[in-house]
């Protein structure tokens, strides 16, 4: 784990990382990690001075078991509110299974199986996340419900999930094989470029910092 700005820990999971932000008076959980990884989480959050009960909000990204997978055990343990984009919301509380787009997906998925969990706020576009200081955008393409969430503070922190991800420094497009629509992701990466942020974060790779935005335009521009 590492404070990757005032307030924001970056927490690797496996090969996935998920995020702590000290905001709304107390902490906000975006992604929750692989399955049965809730312990490491919880004593990720001890490790930043807060407690379980602190953890008002949970923020999912996208409807992926590498990133919901300890969801709800860890919202059985903190009995926070969990945010999720309508598109995605289904296959989160199990009301419809996840769509399975390659080779990949379904040879892995006996591995990745997760517990469904409940969504209590939908969201269906850009806009607030109950949260002060966080605002989601809706960035399709790696699923149709993606989301990506801006952080006033420091500059602008961008959490862009799976949007985009870090490999060996360098920004790169979703996996093709786990991503449903791959123009929706390329036209998302180009709308992120647009925002004001300093740093940003991923779900796979390690944070940018200080000209994530310049980078993001850069990539956008190829």
């Amino acid at each position: 784990m590492r404070e990757i700005v005032d307030g924001v820990w970056e927490v690797g999971i496996g090969f996935v990382h998920a995020h702590l932000i000290a905001a709304g008076g107390g902490l906000v959980m975006l992604d929750t990690g692989l399955p049965r990884r809730a312990d490491r989480l919880a004593d990720a959050v001890r490790a930043t001075g807060h407690q379980l009960t602190d953890v008002h909000t949970i923020l999912m990204s996208h409807r992926h078991p590498d990133h919901t997978g300890s969801l709800a055990e860890l919202r059985r343990r903190t009995g926070a509110r969990v945010v999720a984009h309508a598109a995605d919301a289904p296959v989160i509380t199990g009301a419809c299974p996840l769509p399975l787009h390659s080779l990949v997906m379904r040879l892995t998925a006996p591995l990745m199986r997760t517990e469904p969990a409940p969504v209590d706020e939908v969201l269906d576009g850009d806009g607030p996340t109950g949260v002060p200081g966080i605002t989601a955008y809706h960035t399709p393409g790696h699923t149709e419900g993606h989301l990506s969430f801006l952080l006033d503070r420091s500059g602008g922190v961008l959490f862009a999930g799976d949007a985009a991800g870090v490999l060996f420094g360098r920004l790169r497009m979703p996996p093709k094989a786990t991503t449903a629509n791959a123009a929706a992701a390329r036209a998302s990466i180009a709308r992120l470029a647009e925002l004001k942020f300093r740093t940003a974060a991923f779900g796979h790779g390690a944070a940018l910092s200080p000209d994530a935005a310049a980078r993001f335009r850069d990539f956008a521009a190829r």
